[in-house]
């Protein structure tokens, strides 16, 4: 795909969201029922992340909506794996435990769900996960088959009015009072850039839905749900909810996750993508973390068209937890707990934040972080200690889950910080490959994006006001203590987690040296990295500071170094406030292949335009370096004046100026008088 094809697309697709967010009506309205309306209650809940414990009051919260609507559907949206440590020592089954006593009607897959994939040479513990599960599992749009734990858990009868517990379907039909109600479920389809799927496939959801749809109709069904776990307004070059409803005709309602979106009221779509009216599509999503329980009450008329809804988000936290429930949960709390609450000897000095924007100016997925330096800085240190000619770290945002508090740091802290249990890996990357793996970190910026990377060992200037792909200014990486520019020519080593090294994130370069050999697993764990470096190479005292390692230059040129006579204590360096100042030169782009020995034209053709501007920069910066070295060589000779001399003399020559100018007007204005 050529360069201009996909920013075309993307910008279609940024479009297409635009359109939708223009004609969605987020409030609620319950029509007054008539005879011929069918009534449907539907709870809901996405992104539980292994937060086991809110889940006895989640029970509550269940059984009282079913004390009011006994036929209520329950929906899980995905995303039930990774996050916290019950996830981390039992795999989802202790979530599952307490699943199995709410009686789902279905789930859909989240891209965690996909997170142990390359660990297990498959996703042995999904299958686990999905053969004890007392409900059945939604995959529209996704392949299992190559998978071999998976495959065997694919019901033959895709579309089924009598789903099975523990298998996977395209779509399930529920009767509800009477009527029939169509359920299918859709994954985003960067999983395979976001988690580990190996060999697992994921469809076009827009093909998807549509088959589905179409599948429904075809037995007579017009009331459908979409479970989806591909982001309400996220990604719109990938696919999202709002983009979905203004895609495919027939979809009533969408249950939505994956962007972790709070709508304390539904959001309805009535527009195509093309402005045109449509049948209304409901959209709904509960935020994350087993916090909320969504209730959805919609009405449909005679047609099966949706004519009146209702939602709201039921705060967990208010309910008493279920006691059966409690009893389950104890039986994997006293083990996380036993591990959560051991010190590991290091103290933090003060709160670490791990901020996210709408909480923050800043953000750990766009900005420089503390807590991103501190685990770049541990990443850095322990790969060195197996191979010392180790040069950058790199850790994607994304990655990076949870704040430490000030205090003593427990293990279960740590790990709540790094909780996807990531083999640290060694790349060898050529300077021109680094280059291309930092303009694909800050595409979005200033907007979040899980692939923006925490960096230690180098410190770069990048300018967000560029187009994706030629925004990075200047690179620089630390040798011997002082930062000296990359050399696009030149092989460095840069450790950075396996999901980022074999691709993860989209990250191509990375994949490709995967391919080629050339990333090596060094026998480390991260988060056992990350409690060893505070203890042993900081003695325990953990206070981490922001060093200017990560700059957006917003449309301003990078600060040029202080003169030599000016930065004699070589504080600049110190402090990190001149990135890249050494002459705005620190990439070289004259060579416009950057990154092309994969023969790809998306880079080559960024790059060359990258190329361009850069010329025409260092053309102009040469011209003024050549007036200024001119005029250093004039002052050799002579003394140079102090600033403020120079600055009266210009004053005094241009107030002659302004008064002769002025004698000339008066005396003009009598010679014409007389």
């Amino acid at each position: 795909m050529t360069s201009n094809k996909r920013f075309g697309f993307s910008f279609r697709m940024v479009a297409i969201s635009v359109l939708v967010l223009t004609i969605v009506l987020p409030t609620s309205t319950l029509a007054v029922e008539d005879d011929s309306d069918f009534s449907l209650t539907i709870m809901h809940m996405n992104d539980t992340h292994a937060h086991v414990e809110p889940l006895p009051q989640m029970l509550t919260a269940i059984k009282e909506v079913r004390a009011e609507n006994p036929d209520a559907l329950l929906l899980h949206a995905g995303d039930v794996f990774s996050g916290t440590l019950y996830f981390n020592q039992f795999h989802g089954q202790a979530d599952l435990a307490l699943l199995n006593m709410m009686d789902f009607d279905a789930m859909v897959f989240g891209n965690h769900e996909f997170d142990l994939g390359s660990g297990e040479d498959g996703h042995e513990s999904l299958s686990k996960f999905v053969e004890e599960a007392q409900f059945p599992f939604l995959g529209t749009n996704i392949d299992f088959s190559g998978d071999p734990f998976m495959a065997s858990y694919i019901n033959e009868n895709i579309f089924t009015d009598s789903p099975d517990n523990g298998s996977v379907y395209d779509g399930i039909i529920k009767e509800v009072n009477g009527e029939q109600v169509g359920i299918f479920g859709l994954t985003t389809e960067d999983t395979a850039n976001i988690s580990s799927p190996v060999n697992v496939q994921f469809l076009n959801y827009i093909e998807e839905a549509e088959r589905a749809v179409a599948a429904f109709e075809e037995q007579g069904v017009d009331k459908i749900i979409a479970l989806n776990h591909i982001g309400y307004d996220s990604t719109p070059d990938i696919g999202n909810d709002l983009q979905l409803a203004a895609s495919v005709d027939g979809i009533d309602v969408i249950v939505g996750g994956h962007s972790h979106t709070k709508l304390d009221e539904p959001t309805i779509v009535s527009t195509d993508k093309n402005g045109t009216e449509k049948d209304p599509t409901v959209i709904v999503q509960a935020h994350q973390y087993a916090q909320l329980l969504g209730k959805l009450d919609v009405n449909f008329d005679e047609n099966g068209v949706v004519v009146g809804y209702d939602g709201q988000l039921i705060d967990i936290n208010e309910k008493e937890a279920d006691p059966e429930a409690e009893e389950v949960l104890s039986s994997y709390k006293e083990e996380v707990d036993e591990l959560t609450n051991q010190e590991t000897g290091a103290v933090a000095m003060k709160d670490i934040p791990n901020p996210r924007l709408g909480d923050s100016e800043v953000s750990v997925r766009a900005n420089e972080t503390e807590l991103g330096n501190l685990i770049t800085d541990a990443m850095l240190a322990k790969a060195r200690e197996k191979n010392p000619e180790v040069v950058i770290a790199m850790q994607n945002g994304g990655g990076i889950r949870a704040a430490i508090d000030e205090g003593p740091i427990t293990v279960g802290e740590v790990i709540a910080v790094l909780p996807f249990g990531n083999d640290p890996v060694v790349a060898e990357l050529s300077g021109a490959e680094i280059k291309e793996i930092l303009e694909h970190s800050v595409r979005q910026a200033p907007a979040e994006s899980g692939g923006f990377l925490q960096v230690a060992g180098m410190k770069f200037n990048y300018d967000s006001t560029k187009e994706p792909g030629s925004r990075i200014v200047t690179m620089e990486v630390e040798m011997d203590g002082e930062y000296e520019d990359i050399d696009l020519d030149q092989s460095y080593l840069v450790t950075t987690n396996n999901f980022t090294g074999k691709g993860g994130d989209g990250f191509e370069v990375f994949a490709q040296a995967y391919d080629e050999g050339r990333v090596r697993d060094i026998g480390e764990i991260d988060w056992e990295q990350l409690r060893d470096y505070m203890v042993e190479d900081l003695g325990g005292e953990v206070d981490p500071v922001i060093e200017g390692r990560i700059n957006d230059l917003l449309g301003e040129e990078p600060e040029a170094p202080e003169k030599p006579e000016d930065d004699n204590d070589g504080s600049s360096d110190e402090e990190g406030q001149d990135d890249g100042g050494d002459s705005g030169e620190g990439i070289d782009d004259n060579g416009s292949n950057v990154g092309s020995d994969d023969g790809k034209n998306t880079e080559e053709d960024t790059d060359k335009v990258g190329s361009e501007e850069k010329n025409d920069q260092e053309t102009s910066e040469d011209s003024n370096k050549e007036a200024s070295s001119a005029e250093g060589s004039n002052q050799e000779e002579g003394e140079r004046l102090p600033d403020t001399a120079t600055n009266i003399y210009t004053f005094l020559l241009l107030g002659a100026i302004i008064l002769i100018i002025g004698v000339g007007v008066l005396v003009y204005k009598k010679v014409k008088l007389s």
